[in-house]
């Protein structure tokens, strides 16, 4: 094992130096990732500009990760989001329906039209009832499924659930999650495994500290930043919403006069909110110490939810919502 400091291939900086400037790696995690037939795979590729700007002046514009084109002409979308909502995957749809369209402007036959793929990885669980950690949809018929309206296919990849002892195939995929999910700040060893795919390496290799210079470090740091500010508004709304909850509850206790189930009741709904909490951000890398600062919990209990995630990786999220705080 090699010894170094590295960067969160995640983080949206990084996400952007490795597949928004090397080509052959972008290629490559394309290849393995997406559902494309045999004999489809990506051989080149051109980027696009990331701006995905409406016709309409007045309307929104956004910003994606990644927008490329391959040999056959298909269009790639590709995004790394943090965390899930309600919205995003709205926004996915959006994009990749005005990349689609928008090859009109190039080609007056409907014919010509090439499929757009939107390939998306989410440092988060939006499906917590599912085992599995890959999702992908494409427009079909609902009577039958083999029957397929081509144009636009959408893959969403819960990156917390992805547990490679878990995988026996698709070895490139397995190789290229470990490299988003193993690889982080407190990485000080990459794995000889991952080193020995040319492709991995090079991609471990720009995750180096040594590969950024001051400015892209601040730039990383303040990413990091926003994504704590954000994950600290999430917990306050938890809070703002438990609180107005347990108001509501009392209110109807009192009339029914369950005064001792609404304590206890009150007592698990606010541990099992922290501990869910304290799951999810833990999952997404954030120290043990910062988790404790939010989400008050003892440090041992923080250690066995951190504990539980390296043991089960998505089935943990079963045994967090069964776990106790004995502070």
């Amino acid at each position: 094992m090699m010894y170094m400091v590295y960067l969160d291939p995640k983080n949206d900086l990084c996400f952007k130096k490795i597949f928004g400037e090397h080509p052959h790696l972008l290629k490559s995690f394309l290849n393995a990732m997406l559902p494309l037939e045999e004999g489809r795979q990506v051989e080149s590729l051109e980027y696009l500009s990331p701006e995905m700007v409406p016709e309409n002046p007045l309307q929104k514009h956004s910003i994606v990760d990644v927008r490329c084109r391959d040999n056959y002409g298909r269009q790639f979308i590709v995004e790394m989001q943090m965390h899930w909502t309600t919205s995003f995957m709205q926004r996915v749809l959006l994009n990749a329906s005005k990349a689609y369209v928008r090859q009109l402007d190039y080609s007056h036959t409907f014919s010509k039209l090439e499929p757009v793929y939107a390939l998306n990885l989410v440092n988060d669980i939006f499906q917590p009832n599912k085992e599995e950690y890959y999702h992908h949809y494409q427009i079909v018929n609902i009577a039958d499924t083999d029957q397929q309206i081509e144009g636009l296919e959408f893959i969403f990849i819960e990156l917390p659930k992805f547990k490679a002892k878990n995988i026996t195939e698709k070895k490139l995929q397995v190789l290229w999650l470990r490299f988003l999910t193993e690889i982080n700040e407190s990485t000080r060893y990459a794995p000889d495994d991952l080193l020995e795919n040319p492709e991995i390496s090079e991609a471990i290799e720009n995750m180096r500290t040594s590969a950024f210079d001051r400015a892209e470090l601040e730039r990383y740091d303040k990413y990091l930043d926003s994504i704590r500010v954000e994950t600290t508004l999430m917990y306050e709304k938890f809070e703002k919403g438990k609180t107005e909850g347990l108001e509501e509850g009392r209110a109807e206790g009192r009339a029914e006069g369950r005064a001792e189930g609404r304590a206890e009741g009150k007592a698990e709904g606010e541990q099992q909110i922290a501990l869910k909490m304290a799951f999810k951000m833990l999952s997404m890398g954030i120290s043990l110490k910062e988790v404790m600062k939010i989400t008050e919990l003892p440090e041992n209990t923080l250690q066995k939810i951190s504990d539980l995630y390296d043991e089960h990786g998505k089935d943990a999220f079963k045994h967090v919502e069964n776990l106790r705080d004995p502070g």
